[in-house]
């Protein structure tokens, strides 16, 4: 069943899966940087799994943001 996104109803459910979506992508966000403070000496290929993560979820944020 597809959804119209010009009936309120159905945008409605668009923009709350949304939010719901940046909330979860906001708590991955802040875990990674509280991994790159409370971790020393972080290098190799740890900083690559952390940056990867990061940059994905700047994607998915960006992903969102295109759907109006």
């Amino acid at each position: 069943m597809a959804e119209d996104l010009n009936n309120p109803a159905d945008k409605t459910d668009l923009d709350m899966l949304k939010h719901d979506i940046k909330n979860q992508l906001s708590n991955i966000q802040l875990a990674l940087e509280g991994l790159r403070y409370e971790v020393e000496g972080i290098h190799g290929d740890f900083e690559i799994y952390l940056e990867s993560l990061a940059q994905s979820a700047l994607k998915i944020d960006k992903l969102l943001d295109g759907f109006k």
